[in-house]
């Protein structure tokens, strides 16, 4: 702060030295005038200028002082105002997270009081299912007896292989996309027991053709193959494997017979295997795959195969109705087509309208303001007077009040 008086007081003398000698320089010694007197009142001016220069000094030493304390007023204002600022924010955000800390904890002690007795009645509802449990698995193990006895029954093991078949079906295809029981051949009564029901020729669509697919589950030699391999018995698990094989044949030969009637049919029949280990064991044989296939037209087909099987034929007859409904989706958008090109020739023709319209309202706006100027002269009468001229009908005064515009 020092530094500006300093230099404010150093510019005053220098305007006064300056000022000086510019008297200096307009004092010219006149020919009658002593010497000494011009001295002493040359003194007496530096003296007066000295002076002036020391009070202009003073006062605006003074009145920059009075600036610097005003400007230190307005800083300590400032500093005690944004002080104050900064301390209630600081109060204002304390308070927040006191309140967010609080709702968090009562929150996570909310949370954690349910999931713990979440918890705990989870682990009381399991205790109960294996205390129960511990019960169903002497019922288990006497329903295994059951079953295996009911196994041995070939006709009750065609059951449970067609139900299985059953199961898969109703799962991957809808009720419509598969039969039940399909007679095939009409010359014979043969039924299978499931067939894929697939779309018929382009030239007849209301007719179908039958996919068959019937299931096959020859336990006894599965049995004797497993029995052999437990055993380690190589030869007998070579005549087992060979007997399996030889009922696999027969079944396709079987099913080629009965139920493959191209058109009436596919050229080509599903043989289901009930068992993945009877499905695998089959499969290990691979030309006797490619036998079935070459010489009976039959697939063989596990249960993960025949899923996988039929899911690709639900994608065909989905790919289908999409084909179907294309044509009808492209003659509604040309048909769209069409119609939005009537509906931009409406629009155009009601842009033309609205702009004569608009042509005509400016014209007679025009010739209003026209009206106007001209009548501007004219002197105004009552509004009744007018009526009466212009043979109007009058309006009740309550009217009048009501259709006229607000002040």
């Amino acid at each position: 702060m020092g530094e500006p008086v300093a230099m404010l007081t150093l510019l005053c003398a220098a305007l006064a030295v300056v000022l000086l000698l510019v008297q200096l320089l307009r004092i010219r010694p006149s020919a009658g005038v002593d010497p000494d007197v011009a001295r002493r009142e040359l003194r007496d001016e530096l003296r007066s200028a000295r002076e002036e220069a020391r009070l202009s000094a003073r006062e605006l030493r003074e009145e920059v002082t009075k600036s610097i304390d005003v400007t230190q007023a307005s800083l300590d204002r400032v500093r005690v105002t944004l002080d104050q600022r900064v301390r209630e924010l600081q109060e204002g955000n304390e308070r927040k997270l006191d309140e967010m800390r609080r709702t968090v904890d009562e929150k996570l002690h909310d949370t954690l009081e349910k999931r713990l007795g979440e918890s705990f009645k989870l682990v009381s509802d399991r205790l109960d299912t294996v205390h129960k449990g511990l019960g169903e698995m002497q019922q288990l193990a006497t329903g295994v007896g059951d079953l295996k006895r009911v196994l041995t029954n070939v006709k009750a093991r065609g059951t449970w292989a067609e139900v299985q078949l059953g199961a898969i079906l109703e799962q991957v295809l809808t009720p419509e996309q598969y039969g039940k029981n399909v007679c095939i051949r009409l010359d014979t009564a043969e039924r299978v027991e499931f067939a894929v029901r697939l779309p018929g020729p382009i030239d007849d669509p209301a007719t179908c053709v039958w996919l068959p697919i019937d299931s096959k589950f020859p336990q006894e030699d599965w049995l004797r193959l497993q029995d052999a391999s437990d055993q380690g018995d190589v030869a007998a698990v070579q005549a087992a494997s060979d007997a399996l094989i030889r009922t696999v044949r027969g079944s396709a030969k079987e099913i080629h017979d009965k139920y493959v009637h191209p058109p009436a049919s596919t050229d080509f029949a599903i043989m289901f295997l009930a068992t993945e280990g009877l499905f695998a064991e089959v499969l290990r044989h691979p030309s006797v795959v490619s036998d079935l296939q070459q010489q009976y037209r039959v697939v063989v087909a596990g249960p993960t195969t025949l899923a996988a099987i039929l899911t690709s034929l639900r994608m065909g007859f989905q790919t289908l109705v999409v084909e179907q409904r294309a044509a009808e989706v492209w003659r509604v958008l040309g048909a769209v087509k069409t119609e939005f090109g009537k509906f931009g020739d409406v629009l155009d023709k009601v842009q033309r309208q609205l702009t004569t319209a608009s042509r005509t309202i400016e014209e007679t706006g025009q010739r209003s303001r026209a009206m106007e100027k001209k009548l501007r002269s004219a002197e105004r009468l009552p509004e009744a007077e007018a009526a009466m001229v212009l043979e109007l009908p009058v309006e009740d005064e309550a009217d009048a009040t009501d259709a006229s515009p607000p002040q």
